[in-house]
């Protein structure tokens, strides 16, 4: 796919749509096909905890068998997502191992009962899928930044069932600020593609439903005002708390087999003493008690504490769903103390939240749309501006690069907070 002599720009445009449109479809064909498979198993290993009382106690068993799989591939440092991100900024190796090694250790996550969620892994399956694709075509390093992201593109799409959210988050995530519009097509053609696949394969796609959405008014648009300044410092909250609890399990426990342990007695301990299984897993289930209005005060603190003592423990899969799930907790309790409607709190809660630890403000509002069929979306917009903008620069990704400042119309050029 090398560049040869300039062409004339419609022929270079028909070239380009021609080359990515065949790449989209080998992407998106296999990226659905992986992506059906993976969501399948997922699914399978999260009824299999729920109907099989015991497998709680062999979470500290499934993480050694994590931090062991890692180990004898060589793969103690693989930074997972983070990685995944640096090969398109800053052209870092996504290596071989990742793909297979992400897709067991999440399924083992799911399995044992650890707050994780699946778009970490598909992120990493998807920038896998891309990497080994541009190898085997012999793209060019910019090139193969694009394949990288059509795959991540095709593997979030079919997870979620959200192809346009999919593609723009695949794009946006990269750099804070700067928006890659050559690999537009091929991500928008890759999630439509994946998300169409998986959903031969019988994979749904999530959604829920707002029960009441008010007349848009003055008191109404303050109440999301206030929510997406409370949603901002909860994403500051957030991400310091996962980070922090990652570097203080690396202090005490430098033994990565003993962290694993801690954090899944841990866990299986706090799952015993609350009496309910409701913070284990991603999340989805919170966010449907969330929706219905059912979900207790603490929820979020609580899914909170169990995602962090995931997280640091080095169990896998991700962020994102258990913080779509600490946002819809939140935002219900809000709703409820200030009398703005429960379920129309919990969506914005946890659309806004999403905005506040990514930085993807345009995939969070598409998110919305596609999840909670385009209603309420002044709404949205509004705490997931606010949310955005005051959560500062922290990100649940340390390699996110901020190009420019979310506050003046100037270039940034910085790391995230958590890489200063």
């Amino acid at each position: 796919m090398k560049d040869s002599i300039r062409k004339h720009p419609v022929t270079e445009s028909l070239l380009y749509l021609l080359r990515w449109t065949g790449f989209a479809l080998l992407t998106g064909s296999v990226g659905g096909l992986l992506g059906g498979l993976f969501a399948l198993t997922i699914r399978k290993a999260g009824t299999l905890f729920s109907e099989t009382a015991w497998l709680l106690y062999l979470l500290p068993l499934f993480g050694v068998i994590i931090v062991w799989l890692y180990h004898i591939s060589r793969e103690e440092k693989n930074r997972g997502t983070n990685m995944v991100l640096s090969s398109i900024s800053a052209g870092e190796k996504v290596t071989v191992p990742t793909g297979p090694l992400i897709f067991i250790s999440t399924v083992l996550s799911h399995l044992g009962g650890a707050s994780v969620g699946r778009e970490g892994a598909a992120l990493q399956l998807g920038g896998w899928l891309g990497a080994r694709f541009s190898e085997l075509l012999k793209l060019d390093e910019r090139n193969k930044r694009t394949a990288i992201m059509c795959g991540m593109s095709a593997l979030f799409a079919a997870l979620f069932g959200t192809p346009v959210a999919a593609a723009i988050f695949c794009i946006e995530v990269i750099s804070v600020g700067v928006f890659f519009y050559s690999a537009l097509i091929p991500c928008v053609f890759s999630a439509f593609i994946g998300a169409g696949v998986a959903g031969w394969m019988g994979v749904e796609a999530d959604s829920f439903t707002i029960l009441q959405i008010p007349a848009l008014s003055v008191f109404s648009l303050l109440k999301a005002v206030l929510l997406g300044l409370l949603c901002a410092l909860l994403a500051i909250v957030l991400v310091e708390s996962l980070h922090r609890a990652e570097k203080l399990a690396k202090r005490i426990l430098p033994n990565p087999y003993l962290r694993v342990i801690a954090a899944g007695g841990l866990i299986v301990l706090m799952t015993v003493l609350i009496g309910s299984r409701r913070f284990s897993g991603s999340g989805i289930g919170l966010i449907n008690q969330a929706m219905r209005e059912e979900a207790d005060p603490a929820a979020f603190l609580l899914k909170l504490l169990f995602t962090a003592l995931a997280v640091a423990g080095g169990f896998r899969g991700g962020e994102i769903v258990p913080t779509l799930s600490i946002g819809a907790c939140f935002g219900a309790l809000f709703g409820s103390l200030t009398g703005f409607p429960v379920s129309l709190s919990a969506a914005c809660g946890m659309i806004a939240l999403f905005a506040g630890a990514t930085n993807c403000p345009i995939a969070a509002l598409l998110i919305a749309m596609e999840m909670f069929h385009g209603e309420g979306l002044p709404y949205f917009a509004v705490t997931v501006a606010l949310s955005f903008v005051l959560s500062g620069y922290c990100s649940l990704y340390g390699s996110q690069r901020f190009a420019f400042s979310k506050t003046r119309l100037e270039r940034h050029d910085a790391p995230t907070n958590l890489e200063k």
